[in-house]
């Protein structure tokens, strides 16, 4: 039963504000389809895109990449389920539920690690859409669209953060509106790439099977009965042929490039001896590209050179069971701040069955929806594109997809939609956790809109456009912070409270939340400490180097037992149900 209060008693204190009291009943307007549309509007973006593909490039086949992504989206549902309970019972925020576990105070350590981390997505998202902008802008120019820290890119970036902010103040049912009529026009532009992906390569069965060809870098050197070999693999049209008609080798000795070495198309997977060089080349790093040319010889375009170090010597080891969990882990990660501050969504749900279902609805079915669209598109240009030559030059991300494109509207129009795509995320995802955090910090001076506008500057300050290509690690470190704290709350709420919290207490500096002069839970940062602590151990120490790997569930666990237990053995009663 969802619970309704009255404000009087606590409504003068210093941790009180309007919009941190709890939701009435009036207010939780939410219902499932809301909570499915406020998902898809979140795990449509470009990151998500990404994810498979990646994958993909690790040498991951499709059907693995999207069976890891979908248990792991399922595994991180349930707690964010959980976690969810007490925000549709009480109608509250996390960072006030959170002062349960944490103390009144201790709170703030716990919403700022995750307003900081929601912080930076904020500012790696604005980056991302303001390269969508930046494309149109080169476009409307006339001008070639270059990736990277151009002009252009950085005004795109400053549009799109004044865009984000507009809908910062105009608050949270601004924010409901965005993510409700988004949702169906992001599923529909999902299928529509799905289909174009099987018009241009060939099929359906055709893409998928030939998506295997991305799992493999264009060449690899093996060390073989003294032999030293390269073994080439550029990528095929759909009839399974070299688009490139030549491979050229290189050994760069002594700093000066020696003579080039150019094989036709025919070659195919024999191994090329790099002694056919003219002298042992074999501890000389080769450089490896590829060319397509015209009938009369003239060269039409060439893909980057690829350095094989002689240390590259040796076949791979391949993809074993750890790889596979190191990636489930970063997906689980993937949403791991979401799954500690979801009540300051379900919050305004109208009940318990609205926001589990508009969970599991929206968040796995869309994650593996459009990450599929991402590695089939991928997948199907790289059939396509006469100019793509190699797994490295793949389109891998939306915005070098549309550079092949010289059709303008198209271009526009599909950029478009990623705006919208990266707007919907970014506000959901990254902006209610941290304007709600701020706003626990002084409820009497900063507002949500207030909190909202720190945390664009925040997303300015720590320079995103650094940080895009680092996403798989800093979703394992992330992760390694953010596993314990969920396990405190959740412990808290169902093992320690067995789901009954005393509001009053919530908003009070002398009730049972206060803990001790400090306003903090000393066991609460106990388990924090060693939940994190537990989790990072493994970047040290080579021999429990699993435990790092598998941050969130080490981190999870350890803080889970280590609170509950410690709150236990001292905890004799829980208030009563107001």
């Amino acid at each position: 039963m969802e619970q309704t209060n009255s404000t009087e008693s606590y409504k003068h204190s210093s941790l009180y504000s309007e919009e941190l009291a709890p939701v009435p009943v009036s207010g939780r307007t939410w219902n499932h389809w809301h909570l499915a549309a406020l998902w898809v509007g979140m795990a449509v973006c470009i990151p998500t895109w990404l994810l498979a593909s990646y994958m993909l490039k690790a040498g991951l086949n499709w059907i693995e990449a999207l069976l890891i992504i979908g248990l792991a989206n399922v595994v991180i549902t349930v707690p964010m389920v959980l976690n969810g309970y007490a925000g549709v019972k009480y109608g509250l925020s996390f960072p006030v539920i959170g002062r349960s576990a944490f103390g009144v105070h201790g709170i703030h350590i716990a919403s700022m690690m995750r307003a900081l981390v929601a912080c930076g997505w904020f500012g790696v998202q604005t980056w991302v859409g303001g390269l969508a902008i930046g494309a149109i802008l080169s476009l409307l120019l006339g001008e070639p669209y270059q990736e990277g820290t151009t002009m252009l890119n950085f005004v795109g970036f400053g549009l799109f953060w004044l865009i984000s902010m507009f809908f910062v103040v105009k608050g949270f049912e601004g924010i409901k509106w965005l993510e409700e009529y988004s949702a169906p026009v992001l599923i529909a532009v999902g299928i529509g790439l799905i289909a174009w992906g099987v018009l241009v390569g060939g099929g359906f069965g055709q893409v998928l099977k030939q998506s295997e060809q991305l799992q493999t870098g264009s060449a690899h050197r093996e060390l073989q009965n003294g032999q030293d070999m390269v073994f080439f693999h550029p990528l095929t049209n759909s009839a399974g042929e070299w688009k490139a008609d030549v491979v050229k080798v290189r050994a760069l000795a002594s700093g000066n490039d020696s003579e080039v070495f150019e094989l036709p198309r025919s070659y195919g997977e024999r191994p090329f001896f790099t002694s056919a060089l003219g002298a042992d080349h074999s501890k000389d790093t080769l450089a490896v590209w590829f060319e397509t040319r015209d009938a009369q010889g003239k060269l039409l375009s060439a893909s980057t050179p690829q350095r094989l170090n002689p240390s590259q010597a040796g076949a791979s080891a391949g993809i074993g069971w750890w790889d596979y969990l190191l990636w489930f882990t970063a997906m689980v990660g993937f949403w791991a701040t979401m799954a500690i501050s979801i009540s300051d969504i379900t919050r305004y749900a109208k009940n318990q069955r609205a926001q589990v279902s508009g969970q599991f609805i929206g968040l796995p079915a869309t994650m593996m929806l459009f990450s599929f669209v991402g590695l089939f598109v991928t997948s199907a240009a790289a059939i396509a594109f006469a100019d793509v030559l190699t797994q490295e030059g793949a389109p891998w991300d939306p915005a070098s997809l549309l550079s092949h494109f010289n059709q303008p509207l198209v271009v526009i129009g599909t950029q478009l939609v990623l705006l919208v795509a990266t707007l919907s995320t970014n506000l959901a995802a990254n902006v209610i956790a941290p304007a709600t955090a701020f706003s626990n910090m002084w409820p009497q001076r900063i507002s949500f809109r207030t909190g909202g506008l720190l945390t664009g500057v925040i997303g300015i300050a720590i320079c995103p456009w650094w940080l895009l290509n680092e996403i798989s690690s800093i979703l394992l470190l992330v992760s390694a912070f953010l596993g314990p704290v969920l396990g405190i709350l959740l412990a808290d709420y169902f093992w320690v409270r067995k789901q009954k919290l005393d509001v009053n207490s919530l908003f009070s500096l002398s009730g049972i939340y206060q803990y001790n002069s400090f306003g903090i839970n000393p066991k609460a940062i106990l388990a924090l400490l060693l939940g994190i602590g537990m989790a990072l151990i493994g970047v040290w120490v080579e021999a429990l180097a699993f435990l790092y790997q598998i941050a969130w569930f080490t981190g999870f666990i350890v803080a889970f037992l280590v609170y509950g237990l410690g709150m236990k053995q001292n905890l004799t009663s829980t208030p009563s149900e107001p």
